[in-house]
C-alpha cells in the first residue's frame, strides 16, 4: 500500500510518526519525554505507556533507524539507491519499505 510518512523528531530522542493514505490516517506512534502512544486508524485502538516503547511494534523502530540508531537485533535497516529503504524484522518476517523523495 503507497501511502505518506510523516516524521518528526528532535534532539530529545522524541518523535512523531504518521502513515496516511489520503483521507484517512492508518497509524500514528509518539514518543515524548519518557512516554509513548500509538493509534491506528480514527484512534479506534490505541496503546499508550512510559519507559521504552515495545520493540515488536515497527513505527517505534522506524525513527530511530532511519537516525542510524541502533536497534534490536531482530530488526535491520536497508538502504539502497535512489533513497530507497526497508526496515525488516528477521524473526517475523514483517517489513516497511519507502522511498524519501526530495
Amino acid at each position: 500500500m503507497a501511502g505518506d510518512l510523516i516524521l518528526a523528531t528532535n534532539a530529545n530522542g522524541n518523535f512523531f510518526i504518521q502513515f496516511s493514505k489520503t483521507p484517512f490516517t492508518l497509524a500514528t506512534a509518539e514518543v515524548q519525554d519518557n512516554q509513548w502512544e500509538i493509534k491506528f486508524g480514527a484512534d479506534k485502538y490505541a496503546l499508550r505507556g512510559g519507559g521504552t516503547p515495545p520493540v515488536d511494534i515497527l513505527w517505534f523502530q522506524l525513527p530511530p533507524a532511519l537516525l542510524g540508531n541502533d536497534l534490536t537485533d531482530d530488526w535491520k535497516l536497508e538502504r539502497s539507491s535512489g533513497n530507497l529503504w526497508r526496515l525488516k524484522n528477521s524473526q517475523t518476517g514483517e517489513t516497511l519499505a519507502g522511498q524519501f523523495f526530495p
